[in-house]
């Protein structure tokens, strides 16, 4: 075992931890697990309000545009549910046949692409409601902000953190 060990997501492993490639695979899928939780509930919320917004009966009021943006909006999230929810079917049929950390490499993926997508889904659901509710452009203003947002939140700190471990490991 090297000294440090590169995951399959890109990171690297604490050269502190002394664990086998299986426990490493147990550990990483553990805790990939807890994040889908955290994930998939937020989803299949969005998901529900967006499969009732049809029934109400407003929604025949809508602009095709706005139509065209539900449906997007809708497929989206429903994608977004299937990327999320992909990894426990993913290790589902592959348990018992030592693929854990095959399992966790592509459930991580298929967890990113969960991820894009629900950025995706998040920002169409935003314009989708400012525009009914504000009828104007500041609506693409507003989603163009909140965007960048979650861009900062889900990116750009995680990767100001990654540099400062970074630096401080290195001196």
């Amino acid at each position: 075992m090297t000294s440090v060990d590169h995951l399959p997501g890109g990171g690297r492993r604490d050269p502190g931890r002394h664990e086998t490639s299986e426990e490493r695979a147990d550990r990483q899928w553990a805790e990939l697990l807890q994040e889908l939780r955290v994930a998939q509930t937020g989803v299949q919320i969005l998901f529900g309000f967006l499969l009732a917004v049809v029934f109400q009966p407003r929604f025949a009021e809508l602009s095709a545009a706005d139509r065209t943006i539900y449906v997007i909006t809708v497929m989206l999230g429903s994608a977004t549910a299937a990327a999320l929810i992909g990894p426990v079917s993913y290790h589902r049929l592959l348990t018992g046949r030592r693929l854990k950390p095959q399992t966790v490499a592509w459930a991580s993926r298929l967890t990113l692409l969960g991820l894009v997508l629900l950025f995706c889904t998040m920002c169409s659901a935003l314009l989708l409601i400012l525009r009914v509710a504000l009828h104007n452009s500041l609506a693409l203003w507003l989603v163009g902000a909140m965007a960048l947002w979650f861009l900062v939140c889900w990116l750009v700190f995680p990767a100001r953190a990654m540099a400062r471990s970074s630096r401080e490991r290195r001196n």
